[in-house]
């Protein structure tokens, strides 16, 4: 039996993976950074927390604006995919795709509103 090159963690050899887990690691730093940065502005948890709620509405826009812009993108994609693959079975893919991510969203956005309607009530 024979090794790959790259032994056991060959994998992450890859550019596209190791492009794929820098953006990754990027994105969770910066999100750290920024929960940080709010803590010490607003000066503990429970006022992190109320600022959060108070701004609870432009973060809606800022999602909705990402939701937008990924619809976009993936219309775009979908477009040129299927004028290169027009099989039947291409465009079921692309529908099985489509349900679960409208699915993801809104059981995501119900969970946030749940939280926030929730947030509201507690003393």
């Amino acid at each position: 039996m024979t090794r790959r090159a790259g032994g056991r963690f060959g994998w992450l050899i890859n550019r596209r993976v190791g492009m794929s887990l820098a953006w990754g690691g990027l994105i969770v730093t910066a999100a750290l950074a920024a929960n940080i940065a709010g803590l010490r502005l607003v000066g503990d948890i429970n006022g992190w927390d109320h600022w959060l709620h108070a701004h609870a509405g432009f973060f809606l826009a800022w999602r909705l604006c990402l939701y937008a812009a990924t619809a976009r993108g993936w219309w775009w994609m979908r477009q040129r995919v299927l004028a290169r693959e027009p099989s039947l079975d291409t465009r079921q893919r692309f529908l099985r795709i489509e349900i679960a991510a409208v699915v993801a969203i809104i059981l995501l956005e119900g969970s946030n509103w749940l939280q926030h309607e929730q947030g509201i009530r507690q003393p």
